[in-house]
């Protein structure tokens, strides 16, 4: 029996004095695509461990989370659904590690700039701007309503 299975996803809002810690990555298109720190969970691993994990990996960014902006469901067009866990937080030190691979560059972006890059189709899913949105007007909740221990 084949049974539905949703990704079990994270991702972060870092924002450092009115612009965002976003990734462009290399998907195989035409052109490179814009997102925040994101992935998907490990066996095993905790859900704001994974968060914290994958801004490192791909940003090179030691970031803090302070928030829980909730669990996001992206369901791609004839394909997969995600279960996106998302966290707001801040920048604390640069690591200078190498990125992960399907990383080409790392950028601080505006709002402005951000919508733009939505204009042209160049951001991986809707979900990008509606985090972002959430964490300037505040949609928080706090970390305790995550029971993943």
């Amino acid at each position: 029996m084949n049974r539905w299975q949703p990704h079990a996803t994270v991702a972060c809002v870092i924002e450092r004095a009115g612009a965002f810690l976003m990734v462009e990555e290399d998907r195989g298109g035409p052109q490179t695509l814009f997102n925040q720190p994101a992935g998907h969970l490990e066996p095993g691993e905790r859900i704001r461990d994974a968060a914290l994990r994958e801004a490192a990996e791909e940003t090179a960014w030691h970031v803090g989370i302070t928030n829980y902006l909730g669990m996001y469901v992206y369901r791609v067009p004839n394909g997969p659904t995600f279960h996106s866990h998302a966290f707001f937080g801040m920048a604390l030190a640069h690591l200078g590690s190498e990125l992960d691979p399907a990383i080409h560059a790392v950028h601080w972006l505006t709002l402005e700039q951000l919508e733009a890059l939505e204009r042209e189709g160049r951001l991986r899913s809707p979900l990008v701007l509606r985090r972002i949105r959430d964490a300037m007007a505040g949609r928080f909740y706090p970390m305790e309503v995550l029971h993943d221990r």
